[in-house]
């Protein structure tokens, strides 16, 4: 069927060409800032919005499809896309960036409709996070196996956004900077004697407030991440695989790190209840999160993205207003918070670059194959270019018990 809308500018091609360019010319009046200059199948090259300063990419159409799945597949379709090699960029992040940045003048231009997002929205729901669904769902991204995380992420396993980076991803690098995150996080909950961790990963902030005198419960869904723990943390830190739901007894400080993205949002307010359950009066929680702009989050959590779809099931960002209101409304103050999106942009720009290198240097462990390497290489992008756009962001919080 490919053939059928291939890059040659014959008899096909002119015919279906006007009905594409439709799709392209609500593209161009969506791209309030920025430019998209295309290079088109039948040889033509088109800019599209070119209005005020944003991002500039150059993108190589070479299959009509390409706008066809964009259409009705949104995200998800534009990967399928991409896959199929119908289409490149000269920079994916920045393409990314500029269709997230006019998410609000793009409207539903790039995202899935009719048949397409009522079958997304149907497989979706089979990855609620129910108990049972909540591990299968951790399990799917998270136990890939420790030796793939260790060949692109830094010593420390450190799987969330470093802060204070430098632009250029260097100065005193990326494991300094991913400890200034765990120090600001650590002085959130003060002097804790009893801290529970929701969502460990690899173990590195626990190990770090253990380290400080702390007696840490640290809790995950991830065998392999225990793992890992297990063998390399110290004295004062318990491991335990557990559903947050399933945890009882108190503790003077609570830390969750880029965990909550993982709940869904009719688990939101099961999360606040767990955090206001564990801390006693007084007691401190240290948040860091991951939200969509709330102006967008109702047609963004409307439909499923190629994240949800293809790299972390069960998954959605947090709508920021609605969750400082549901710990506000459990005796929980919201103080100190900051968002810090760009140093995330630079973290993962970092982690996909050591990503290619592990692939180019054969460090990658077996059974990971090309398809598999190239969607991940997409997701690091798309991830970046969405905290470039400054649309999706990252924050730290201190949750205080009344």
């Amino acid at each position: 069927m490919g053939e059928r809308f291939a890059a040659e500018p014959g008899f096909v091609s002119r015919l279906v060409a006007p009905g594409f360019r439709t799709v392209l010319d609500r593209i161009d009046a969506g791209l309030e800032t920025g430019s998209l200059l295309a290079h088109l199948p039948d040889g033509t090259t088109r800019m599209l919005g070119a209005r005020k300063p944003g991002f500039d990419v150059e993108v190589w159409l070479r299959d009509w499809r390409a706008l066809l799945r964009l259409a009705t597949g949104g995200s998800i379709g534009w990967f399928r896309a991409w896959e199929a090699g119908e289409w490149e960029a000269d920079d994916k992040v920045m393409l990314f960036a500029l269709f997230t940045a006019n998410a609000r003048t793009l409207g539903g231009t790039a995202r899935s409709s009719g048949p397409v997002r009522w079958l997304s929205r149907v497989a979706h729901r089979f990855n609620r996070n129910s108990r049972k669904g909540a591990r299968r769902n951790i399990s799917a991204h998270y136990d890939l196996g420790n030796d793939f995380y260790a060949a692109w992420l830094d010593p420390a396993m450190s799987y969330s956004s470093a802060l204070d980076i430098a632009d250029d991803g260097l100065a005193d690098g990326l494991e300094a900077a991913q400890n200034r995150k765990m120090d600001a996080i650590a002085e959130r909950l003060g002097s804790a004697r009893s801290v529970l961790e929701i969502g460990c990963g690899w173990g590195a902030l626990a190990n770090r407030l253990a380290r400080d005198g702390a007696d840490v419960t640290a809790i995950s869904l991830s065998a392999e991440q225990l793992r890992w723990a297990r063998e390399r943390h110290g004295p004062g830190i318990d491991f335990v695989l557990s559903d947050y739901r399933d945890m009882s007894g108190q503790y003077d400080a609570v830390a969750s790190v880029e965990m909550v993205e993982a709940l869904g949002r009719e688990n939101w307010p099961v999360f606040m209840d767990c955090v206001a359950r564990a801390l006693a009066p007084g007691g401190r929680a240290a948040i860091q999160y991951i939200s969509m702009s709330d102006d967008l989050f109702e047609t963004y959590a409307a439909s499923v993205d190629f994240i949800q779809a293809y790299v972390f099931p069960g998954g959605l960002l947090i709508k920021s207003s609605e969750f400082r209101k549901l710990a506000e409304k459990r005796g929980l103050v919201w103080r100190d918070e900051v968002r810090f999106g760009q140093d995330y942009a630079q973290t993962l720009k970092i982690w996909r670059a050591a990503f290619d290198d592990a692939v180019r240097g054969g460090h990658l462990p077996d059974g990971f194959d090309q398809r598999f390497i190239r969607l991940w290489n997409y997701y690091l992008s798309y991830c970046e270019g969405g905290f470039r756009s400054g649309l999706i962001d990252v924050h730290q919080v201190t949750l205080v018990k009344d």
